[in-house]
């Protein structure tokens, strides 16, 4: 395939990756504002709590999006799948943006309903889009278009929470409660509107349309444990690990430096954005060097020293001084920097452990498992350490889970001797 088209393709699928994640961390940052309209009165972290059983609510859905998702995108083409996730999104974001409040349990309840659309079409997008990103980019370069894509999913993020920021600043506080939270869920679905367009001109890979299996093995959910249980093991370790890590540190942060150190919203919602704004360009980096020093390499040294750091930095943070947010900012950077070792390379990692007949349900099914678990729980699991005064609880815990993706990645073969991906887009063995 010519470089120009392949381009084109990997752009087109990320383009709505990070529509995707801007509507699903929209949830995230405004949460702090629309948690007292849909929740009874109460204590601050009472609201929050209650916000955040639906925000792991949506990753009880992906999951079940995963497997939907995955097995279509295995049986009809990943371009397919990618076109349908997207516009679920669409219609999630649009139904939390026109939810009434102050209609009893019926609002909480739309709520509930929206956050499992959304999160039905997240849980089929990262499969779709990590496979057909794997199977589009050249043998060569795949570290660093896996990285590529992690760029899109934090930058969604980080685009939800500069929105925050430009809000905070052009509305007052009582309009940011009143209605200004609902701004961010229609503008991500205009933009999944536009995505929608933009991937129906985008191809199949070549890896899915000359897969020589009967559609009855395609997309096969039994196979994922009778033939690839070892690698799905792999996956669910990795994936928990890579996602207690980053819901601690780039999305439940800005909880923890409100509720817990004190800080001001808009000052916590300010550093997070910087956070942000500098991890954007790691993960094309440390994927680009991957290519060179190898996959397995990167991911011990990213595990390894995230199991360290989890204990002092979360304890640092939790006590961080207000007066000081470029040290903040440090804080909260320096084990997302490790872990931008496995945000670059999630993608791949997962795509080259199976065949093309099940490398989309493979690579979605279980990192949406272990997401639901250890990602869609995390602040959960964090404010309920805190409820019962045992704060420091968490911190071990997140390390814990990060240990376990360092001996995940200990069981990964070395890729530099041949994977399930075959060169520009061919399935089978590489050279």
């Amino acid at each position: 395939m010519h470089p120009a088209r392949r381009l084109k393709n990997i752009l087109g699928a990320s383009a709505g990756n990070f529509v995707e994640w801007f509507d699903w961390f929209a949830y995230a940052s405004f949460s702090l504002y629309f948690s007292r309209a849909f929740f009874p009165a109460g204590d601050e972290t009472a609201q929050l709590l209650n916000s955040a059983f639906v925000f792991a609510g949506g990753f009880i859905a992906r999951p079940i999006g995963a497997l939907l998702f995955g097995r279509y995108g295995d049986r009809v083409g990943r371009r397919a799948a990618l076109t349908l996730s997207v516009t679920m999104m669409c219609g999630g974001s649009l139904l939390i943006a026109i939810t009434p409040t102050g209609m009893g349990a019926l609002s909480p309840l739309l709520l509930i309903i929206a956050r499992l659309i959304q999160g039905l079409a997240v849980g089929g997008e990262y499969g779709a889009s990590a496979t057909y990103v794997s199977e589009m980019a050249s043998s060569r370069h795949r570290g660093f278009w896996s990285g590529f894509l992690y760029v899109t999913l934090i930058g969604g993020q980080l685009a939800a929470m500069s929105l925050q920021v430009l809000l905070q600043s052009l509305l007052s506080e009582e309009q940011l409660y009143a209605w200004g939270w609902r701004l961010p869920f229609v503008v991500g679905a205009l933009l999944a509107v536009v995505v929608f367009w933009i991937r129906r001109g985008i191809e199949e890979t070549s890896s899915f349309t000359q897969a020589k299996v009967a559609l009855s093995e395609r997309g096969r959910p039994g196979a994922l444990l009778e033939e690839y249980g070892r690698e799905t093991a792999i996956v669910l370790a990795l994936t928990a690990a890579g996602a207690i890590g980053f819901y601690t540190y780039a999305v439940y942060m800005q909880k923890l430096l409100v509720n817990s150190a004190g800080f001001d919203k808009a000052v916590a919602a300010r550093i997070m954005t910087w956070v942000l704004a500098t991890l954007v360009f790691l993960p094309p980096l440390v994927g680009w060097i991957a290519d060179h020093i190898g996959r397995k390499r990167t991911l011990l040294v990213s595990f390894g020293a995230s199991t360290l750091l989890a204990v002092p930095m979360l304890n640092a943070l939790a006590h961080a001084n207000a007066e000081r947010p470029f040290t903040v900012y440090l804080l909260c950077l320096v084990p997302l920097f490790f872990l931008s070792g496995y945000y670059a390379l999630s993608a791949i990692i997962k795509a080259e452990l199976y065949p093309a007949h099940v490398r989309a349900l493979g690579v979605s099914l279980p990192y949406a498992v272990a997401l639901a678990i250890f990602g869609g729980n995390a602040e959960t699991m964090a404010l309920y350490f805190k409820s019962i005064g045992m704060e420091s609880g968490y911190y071990w815990l997140v390390a814990a889970v990060c240990a376990v993706g360092f001996l995940a990645a200990t069981q990964l073969p070395d890729e530099r001797r041949g994977t399930q991906l075959g060169d520009d887009g061919q399935t089978g063995t590489e050279a």
